[in-house]
């Protein structure tokens, strides 16, 4: 089948059936006479995995450990689950981070006047430096400064 079809079939994009041959999530398709990718229902398959592992928030390297173990039947599921724990205690820290944005910006929002005056303590805080200049790397997205809050 052709990568349109292939698309369909897997309900992943054209674009990124292409990319992931590109990272080497799935293996170069075949080329027909005319130069046209041609997919398998193995790639098929494949894709499948690769995109209910993207719904489940799994990175590019990630899913590339559990397509070497999928594919691995010497394999202990130990270290699937490992994998899968590790993966919980990211998403579970990054949704802590999430829920630390939402707070900030509720409260932010509470403090906003929101009227026809220019003041804004959104603005203003948005503006504030962090608090460590020494270590910009360690940011992760949330707002992790301002012990006391620099909210008026």
């Amino acid at each position: 089948m052709n990568i349109g079809e292939a698309s369909k079939a897997s309900k992943v994009s054209a674009k990124m059936i292409r990319y992931y041959e590109q990272t080497g999530l799935i293996p170069p398709a075949s080329r027909t006479d005319s130069g046209y990718r041609a997919y398998t229902s193995s790639d098929i398959h494949r894709l499948h995995f690769i995109r209910n592992a993207r719904d489940m928030g799994f990175s590019v390297a990630e899913i590339s450990d559990l397509l070497s173990l999928w594919n691995d039947r010497s394999r202990h599921s130990a270290h699937v689950k490992r994998l899968a724990q590790e993966h919980i205690l990211d998403l579970q820290r990054r949704m802590a981070a999430m829920q630390q944005m939402v707070d900030t910006l509720g409260t932010l929002v509470s403090h906003c006047a929101g009227d026809e005056r220019p003041d804004c303590p959104i603005l203003a805080n948005l503006a504030l430096p962090d608090e460590i200049p020494d270590e910009p790397d360690q940011r992760t997205g949330a707002l992790q400064r301002r012990p006391g809050g620099a909210i008026p």
